[in-house]
């Protein structure tokens, strides 16, 4: 029997997976296919970290380096220092014997405890599993049905004076880069005025880049945009990704916050110092610190006084809840928030729930150039058409942890002045970076195997799509002058013959892509591995009003294939919807058609007819679940993701039922009939739990059988299901 892996994450998409794994289940197995589920989770991780469960990420990890690899990823929490301490106190509270996080650890006891933790930290699952570079796009079905149901898009005013601000000079990231290409298999060193920081192996050809954030300069660049927007009147917002970038964002994070509320954080240092308040953590952290102290009371009051004097207005996370864009580092993640921005018309919401024209703060220009590009259009020629505009795919460098993203175990914050030196095996120099106590400093690397797949699969994808592909690589940024070089070589060993394959730098691709888009026409964006990110959010949230409905696949480097949802993150205001009133929100739309990938594959690497025709039934029941839109609805009493899963079931055994294959056809037909039948009590089944409050007991480790009822609360359609 083949196999599936189906992975168990966390949130919004955990809870659907109670639902929808056994309906795939069921119509799988009758074509010879197994889906078994992997937990990698946030709990499941911290478990395996304390040796209290088996840890399925790294057996994960080593599947994705064999052939057979075929494995559904779902959107998984990249976890911020805040959800992890919440993951750990729950996880206490249901019995488990572990230890809480030492923020400030002292005894080699303390240290080996955080490390393990750590390990559990940010971008910890992606890494592991994208052995393969990525392959992203809309499938042409869902791409239809948004220009046939456009959703909302907010124009921007005339003369709005929404913007994004970035770091220019040599300050930042973009600004202070060295990049390299080693010879040989070596170790290289990095240190701090003689003294080690880290010494890695690195391998032939591999691209090596050193660059830091001058926080002298990060925390100028914050005053001056705070000024300015005060001066204009506009929001105040900041974007960063803590959540991915685990050790650089929250950094920039904390500077921010302290920045904007300078005056606060200098009056009280020593009551914080006292407290062990971290900025990097946010207001959320800041108040369960102060609480209980003789002065918690006139510290919110000092807060409130900059709020309501000092400064300009601060962009909400959730206005309801008076949640500000300082409340956590993870609350603000860039690829979300920005689409957003633009989104809403170049706004953001202030604590009244007004939306109003923002300056979004994006520190590092690496990334600022898209974003401030992304609005300077929209300003200057008004807001995208969701019915006429074309569309972006991508193909992303990110095999083998690739750039910024695997940059974690090479990232550090300073702690003196002095020389950063990158040293080759033999003592060669090979960078140096004259440094700042505080300064956050960054080595990212590009294994050359990625690099030649990457260009390989852009030259495959731009011949099956007959459309330009253009490499986002600026020849001015040091690590982009060494990609080019590559990627050139490499295309120039392929055939390229009629394509039209483009070099832009940031802004130039960013201009090239909206032009074609507003014409209608569609582009391949070949990037790096955390523009990817950025990319495929914008556009596809844009175009199709979520990220999570884009054909993320990830064909791996030995032969497997990775099949994400979407992305969207792990949606925790669907879960908190969930538990208030019994209604989830999340559209498994993404993990729909990812399953459709994944047996495609599966059919055409075995030939199997059986496995063929399950996959063409699946199409048509895609095609049936968006031409009669069931995807849930927002509001409670409105049909759930649970209704969605039994439009597909019902669509996915018709189609199977009048379909080539008989022998499928004859095992479907009366679960077709049964589904069809009984639709009104499934659906008065399903609809009897909304508005009702949910116990699933807990929010990151659920009970899997409380969780299940919760889930599955039609006895009908269980029972149908169940006797396939």
């Amino acid at each position: 029997m083949s196999k599936i892996v189906w992975s168990k994450i966390d949130e919004a998409p955990a809870l659907a997976t109670y639902s929808l794994l056994p309906i795939v289940n069921a119509f799988t197995k009758a074509a010879g296919v197994e889906v078994v589920l992997s937990d990698i989770s946030l709990a499941g991780r911290v478990l395996a970290a304390m040796g209290l469960a088996e840890d399925e990420l790294s057996k994960l990890g080593e599947l994705c380096v064999k052939p057979e690899a075929n494995i559904i990823k779902l959107p998984n929490v990249s976890a911020s220092l805040g959800q992890l301490k919440d993951c750990i106190a729950e996880l206490q509270g249901q019995g488990y014997n572990i230890p809480n996080y030492p923020e400030n650890p002292t005894t080699d006891a303390e240290k080996e405890i955080q490390a393990k933790y750590s390990g559990c930290l940010g971008s910890a699952v992606n890494p592991v599993l994208r052995e393969g570079n990525s392959d992203r796009r809309a499938a042409v079905a869902v791409k239809n049905f948004a220009k046939k149901n456009p959703h909302k898009l907010k124009a921007f005013s005339e003369n709005s004076k929404a913007y994004v601000a970035h770091m220019e000079g040599k300050g930042d990231f973009y600004g202070n880069e060295k990049s390299v290409t080693v010879d040989k298999d070596q170790k290289v060193t990095i240190a701090l005025n003689g003294k080690t920081l880290k010494t890695i192996d690195a391998v032939a050809d591999e691209v090596l880049d050193g660059t830091f954030m001058s926080v002298k300069a990060l925390r100028a660049f914050y005053k001056k945009t705070i000024e300015d927007a005060k001066a204009k009147g506009l929001i105040w917002s900041v974007h960063l990704k803590a959540t991915m970038m685990k050790i650089s964002d929250p950094i920039m994070f904390g500077h921010a916050f302290e920045i904007f509320f300078e005056s606060v954080f200098t009056k009280y240092a020593a009551e914080f110092k006292e407290l062990g308040v971290n900025p990097n953590l946010g207001m959320s952290d800041l108040e369960k610190k102060i609480k209980g102290h003789a002065k918690e009371a006139e510290i919110k009051a000092a807060f409130q006084a900059v709020v309501n004097a000092d400064a300009p207005k601060i962009a909400m996370v959730d206005s309801d809840k008076g949640t500000t864009n300082f409340n956590a580092p993870n609350d603000i993640i860039i690829d979300a928030s920005m689409p957003v921005v633009v989104r809403e018309g170049g706004k953001q919401w202030d604590r009244t729930g007004a939306a109003l024209e923002t300056v979004a703060v994006i520190p590092d220009s690496t990334y600022g150039m898209f974003h401030a590009e992304m609005v300077a259009d929209c300003v200057a020629h008004g807001q995208f058409d969701v019915t006429t505009m074309g569309t972006m795919q991508n193909i992303g460098l990110m095999a083998q942890k690739a750039e910024e993203y695997g940059s974690h175990p090479t990232t550090f914050e300073l702690s003196e002045t002095g020389t950063v030196t990158v040293t080759a095996q033999d003592g060669t120099v090979l960078m140096s970076f004259e440094c700042e106590a505080g300064d956050i400093w960054r080595m990212s690397r590009a294994k050359d195997i990625p690099i030649k797949d990457w260009v390989r699969l852009t030259v495959e994808r731009t011949r099956q799509e007959g459309i330009p592909a253009v490499f986002w690589l600026d020849e001015n940024r040091a690590h982009d002058a060494q990609m080019i070089l590559k990627a050139k070589k490499y295309l120039a060993e392929l055939d390229t013959d009629g394509l039209d394959i483009q070099f832009m730098d940031i802004t130039s691709a960013t201009r090239f892509t909206n032009t074609r888009i507003r014409q209608g026409l569609n582009t391949i964006a070949v990037t790096g591995n955390v523009l990817r990110d950025h990319l495929t959010d914008m556009y596809p949230i844009l175009e199709l009003g979520t990220s999570a409905k884009m054909l993320s696949i990830v064909p791996l480097l030995a032969g497997g294939g990775l099949y994400e949802t979407g992305a969207g993150g792990s949606a925790p205001k669907h879960v908190e919807q969930f538990l208030k009133e019994g209604h989830l929100r999340w559209d498994s739309l993404g993990e729909f058609l990812a399953l459709a990938e994944s047996l495609r594959s599966l059919g055409h690497k075995y030939s199997d007819d059986k496995i063929k025709a399950l996959t063409a039934a699946l199409d048509a029941a895609n095609n049936s679940y968006l031409d009669n839109s069931k995807e849930p609805g927002r509001k409670a009493g409105e049909p759930d993701n649970k209704a969605s899963h039994f439009y597909l079931a019902q669509y996915w055994a018709k189609a199977l039922a009048e379909g080539s294959n008989a022998e499928l056809a004859a095992k479907f037909a009366p679960v077709a009939k049964a589904l069809v039948e009984n639709e009104a009590k499934i659906m008065e089944e399903l609809m009897a739990v909304e508005g009702k409050p949910q116990n699933i007991g807990g929010y990151f480790h659920p009970n899997d059988e409380l969780a299940e009822k919760a889930m599955r609360p039609s006895a009908t359609l269980n029972a149908i299901i169940d006797a396939i």
